[in-house]
């Protein structure tokens, strides 16, 4: 659980003159507790406290910072949270990427340094806002676009749906959103558009919808502009920095995990480990 556990007093029954209320338990890191007593933390804080707390005890063990004789976790100072980054550092171990994993990176997403590429599109979008029945939304986007891909379909129809069904505030221009990059998209949608392994993406009405944080969405490519994709020596000192950061957050979640296992962990929940994962 993410909030403190609750305990009664009291033996539960209709025949005994105790109270039986209900008593807030704190949640603690080996028995340190992370808040005050009927303090009330969101998770996100709650969680928070709780990391640093394992990383505070974890340097006091080293003997990095002084034993601590409270009760409740206390508040780092500027120069206690200096002392844990430096033991971080030493401890979190993360090797650096090779020229050869480097290269295979660059091949393997090669669409994603293309520079200068662009589509035109328009699309008609079904927005999935709450209480929205989401299973009939998505058989009127379908019956739509079955009526766009059809042999016969007349001049306009498309225009017309965009101005009779979509969400959008493009449906004012038929759905035309004019000509848009990877970074004027929703990730989602950037994906599905531009970085797909495949060349999916021909001109023309998309053969099935397209699913983002905003709803359903009916595409259709007026335009490409192709790009042009940049030699893997001048992207290499980019790609290395990006497993370098990947390589570094997959350590350093592995050394959290080992010092949950490690530890008396009670009133929230969080992700551990039974095993060290730190070489």
């Amino acid at each position: 659980m993410t909030m403190s556990d609750s305990t009664s007093q009291g033996c539960g029954s209709v025949h005994c003159a105790c109270s039986g209320q209900m008593q807030i338990v704190p949640a603690s890191i080996n028995g340190i507790a992370l808040h005050e007593p009927g303090e009330a933390l969101d998770a996100e804080t709650l969680r928070e406290r709780a990391y640093t707390e394992l990383l505070r005890q974890r340097a006091v063990h080293q003997g990095l910072l002084p034993r601590f004789s409270g009760l409740v976790a206390p508040t780092l100072n500027e120069a206690e949270r200096h002392v844990i980054e430096a033991m971080t550092d030493d401890e979190v171990v993360s090797p650096d990427p090779t020229d050869d994993e480097c290269q295979r990176y660059y091949e393997a997403n090669k669409n994603h340094f293309i520079v200068g590429q662009a589509l035109h599109v328009r699309h008609i979008l079904f927005a999935v806002t709450p209480g929205v029945n989401v299973h009939a939304l998505t058989q009127r986007a379908e019956a739509a676009l079955l009526d766009l891909i059809r042999k016969d379909v007349p001049p306009g129809r498309f225009e017309q749906l965009a101005a009779e069904l979509s969400n959008c505030p493009s449906s004012a221009e038929g759905g035309d959103l004019g000509w848009v990059t990877p970074e004027d998209c929703a990730p989602e949608l950037a994906n599905e558009l531009f970085f797909q392994s495949d060349s999916r993406w021909g001109m023309g009405v998309h053969p099935r919808l397209v699913h983002t944080r905003f709803g359903l969405h009916i595409i259709e490519v007026l335009g490409r502009k192709k790009g042009t994709l940049p030699a893997y020596e001048e992207v290499a000192d980019a790609i290395r920095q990006r497993l370098q950061h990947q390589s570094r957050a997959t350590a350093l979640r592995q050394y959290m995990r080992l010092l949950v296992g490690q530890a008396k962990v009670e009133g929230i929940e969080l992700e551990g480990a039974d095993s060290p994962l730190v070489q």
